[in-house]
């Protein structure tokens, strides 16, 4: 079986705005966000998507509930596709840490881009195999998530970049994944 799915960063929070590592900090969409969340939900609405799964997070729950509130879908929460946990970084400027350990992994206490894909393709993997129609879903993550999913999918693709309220789709068929769309900004 053939299945098409979106994975959808969360709208724009202020400390988006701030470049701070936001991880397991709780922010709510600001202003831009929800305009993206829109914006995500307009670009999606005539792909035939059945329903939206989100990480736990504010961000992410409430850029899942516009989406689902536009499309009148189902919208649930999925752990598994939580951000990465920064530890003690949290909170702090992305370019501090970057001066200090040179890259963000490298910073002691941070949740590894392994433990991260670890979780979410599994769950990525699961929701296709399962799946008893062919409807499009949305998954509404992290940036600290999709970017090691594209990775794995294709190791070619170093240079992803993935905004605030954007989306990717992927095709899931013969038990792998394809990168269809990377970065698609609706605004």
């Amino acid at each position: 079986m053939t299945s098409q799915l979106y994975l959808v960063r969360h709208g724009h929070t202020a400390l988006n705005a701030e470049d701070r590592l936001r991880g397991l900090a709780d922010p709510p969409l600001d202003e831009i966000g929800e305009r993206q969340a829109a914006a995500v939900a307009r670009a999606l609405s005539d792909t035939g998507v059945s329903r939206v799964l989100s990480s736990p997070l504010r961000r992410a729950v409430r850029t899942a509930q516009i989406i689902a509130e536009a499309l009148g879908i189902e919208q649930r929460v999925d752990a598994r596709f939580n951000d990465r946990d920064y530890g003690f970084w949290t909170g702090h400027r992305k370019s501090e840490v970057l001066t200090e350990w040179g890259t963000v992994d490298a910073a002691p206490g941070v949740e590894t881009s392994e433990t991260v894909l670890a979780r979410a393709l599994p769950a990525l993997d699961e929701i296709a195999a399962s799946r008893a129609d062919s409807a499009p879903l949305i998954v509404v993550t992290h940036d600290a998530v999709i970017r090691p999913l594209m990775l794995h999918i294709d190791p070619d693709a170093t240079m992803i970049t993935v905004h605030t309220g954007s989306y990717q789709a992927l095709t899931y068929c013969e038990r792998r994944w394809r990168i269809d769309l990377i970065d698609q900004q609706p605004l």
